[in-house]
């Protein structure tokens, strides 16, 4: 049985891509499986992913084979575009301080399958996560850092990217803001959780100010990384609602199960290759 490919597509939005797209799937034995399309009409660009699978002899079940096949429209359209195997499970690298809930959650959902991804590593800059990683027989690498070690840990880290062939870095509450320069080198694959519903209460301590403020939603942002502090990329946000009761313990207890789902939701997304970069914002193919 043939097996299934994702192909993603960014760029001008014109007359014939969609055409264009399935005319080559059908001739090349093609079955579509699934097809989702956004023109935005702000910044006149397109986005398309397709999902497909083989559906007679004459299909090139080969990732290198259909690439070749799609260069053309790539070039005639001046597509963005990328074409993988399904079945090829991203490689995630984990980075955790102190707080365990986004990690514990991101490992329990990899275990029992639902989160699409081979785990690769977890790296910290504390000790407190050890044994529940390696309890899950996955490498835990300790990179500890100071303000004059910075720069040597993260140089650590990018070599731990590196060097585990990570596709994908999740900020599982890594309580330490990335310098312009890593956060540039992992721009485009590296998800954080922000305890807060971006971009109220941006940086440190938001349940503080948001109770101090006296909010009655309260929320948890995934976003993509980049050398501006919480402002990257949305990729996926939810929400809790609460009152006037509550004390900043009560919201940080409910903000955890909040912040928990968003990150995996985001990181399951970006496995999927449902994730498209548009500008500042984000085309998520749900």
């Amino acid at each position: 049985m043939a097996g299934s490919y994702i192909l993603n597509i960014a760029c001008r939005d014109r007359v014939g891509i969609v055409a264009a797209v399935t005319g080559l799937l059908a001739d090349l034995d093609g079955f579509i499986l699934d097809s989702q399309q956004y023109a935005d009409l702000d910044t006149g660009r397109f986005f398309m992913r397709v999902q497909f699978t083989g559906a007679g002899d004459s299909f090139p079940d080969d990732t290198a084979a259909l690439n070749d096949a799609f260069r053309p429209i790539g070039g005639r359209y001046m597509l963005d575009w990328t074409l993988v195997d399904a079945a090829v499970r991203p490689r995630l690298l984990i980075a955790v301080s102190k707080t365990g809930h986004c990690l514990n959650d991101l490992l329990h959902r990899w275990r029992d399958g639902t989160l699409p991804v081979d785990i690769v590593g977890v790296m910290s800059n504390h000790e407190d996560m050890r044994r529940l990683v390696e309890w899950h027989g996955i490498p835990y690498h300790h990179l500890p850092v100071t303000p004059e070690s910075k720069a040597r840990q993260e140089a650590a880290f990018a070599e731990l990217v590196a060097t585990s062939k990570a596709d994908i870095v999740a900020l599982a509450r890594y309580m330490q803001v990335l310098s312009a320069d890593l956060a540039g080198h992992l721009e485009g694959r590296c998800i954080n959780i922000h305890h807060s519903f971006l971009p109220s209460f941006k940086g440190a301590k938001p349940y503080h100010r948001a109770h101090a403020r006296g909010v009655k939603l309260i929320g948890a942002t995934a976003h993509y990384v980049t050398s501006d502090l919480d402002e990257g990329p949305i990729i996926e946000q939810d929400v809790q609602r609460v009152d006037h009761r509550a004390t900043v313990d009560d919201l940080i207890r409910l903000g955890r199960d909040v912040e928990a789902a968003v990150l995996a939701r985001a990181v399951k997304w970006q496995a999927e290759r449902r994730v498209l970069r548009n500008g500042d914002k984000t085309v998520v193919f749900r």
